[in-house]
Formats: C-alpha cells, structure tokens, sequence
C-alpha cells in the first residue's frame, strides 16, 4: 500500500473541509447553494476531489427516492455530504453524477 496524496485546488474561492481544512472544492464548480441537507443548507457541486465514497443506497430524499452515496473527507474521515447515482425521476436526473456538500461542514481555505 502506498501514500495517498491529497489534491490542491487552485481558485478564488476553496471549500474545505471544516475538521482537517482538506480541500473538497471551487467556487467554479458551485452550481446551486438551495439545497437541504442533515446539517441545514447544502450546495450542489460539479466536481468533489479527496473524498471516499460509501456504499450505494436508496434514500427517500424531498424530491423523491435516490440512490446515494455518502461522501467522507480523506484525510479525516468526516461524512460531508453524498453524491447522486441515480435519480428515478426525470426531472431530478440533473442531479445525477454532482455532489451535495453541507455547509456546516465546510470551510473557506485561503
């Protein structure tokens, strides 16, 4: 097993997460902050780098029923949020692929 090397994000805005400060996150890849999550308000994101993924599940979400994975910081294991595998609803399928981190688990990492 070798080391694991942490990506660094390059932008003017970075969200990380608030427990260790590992960078999750652009602001260029911020696509919506009207979401719900656990924790309160969530974003929905493009892209998500230094998580791991858990395993796939159906979740019966305010839109609707999804299959989810929960997501966890890298570094420090702390669940952020989860990202979209399959939406059964059309109108939710945009949704498919992005990734919902919560706000209250997040920071700005200058």
């Amino acid at each position: 097993m070798g080391l694991k090397y942490r990506t660094y994000l390059d932008g003017t805005i970075i969200y990380g997460c608030t427990n260790c400060k590992t960078h999750l996150s652009t602001g260029d890849s911020l696509i919506s902050r009207r979401f719900q999550g656990q924790h309160g308000q969530a974003f929905l994101f493009k892209f998500v780098v230094n998580i791991i993924p858990g395993e796939e599940q159906e979740r019966n979400m305010t839109t609707g029923v999804h299959v989810v994975q929960d997501i966890s910081c890298c570094q420090c294991k702390t669940v952020v949020g989860w990202t979209y595998v399959k939406a059964y609803d059309e109108e939710n399928q945009y949704k498919e692929g992005k990734y919902i981190l919560e706000k209250k688990l997040l920071t700005d990492v200058l």
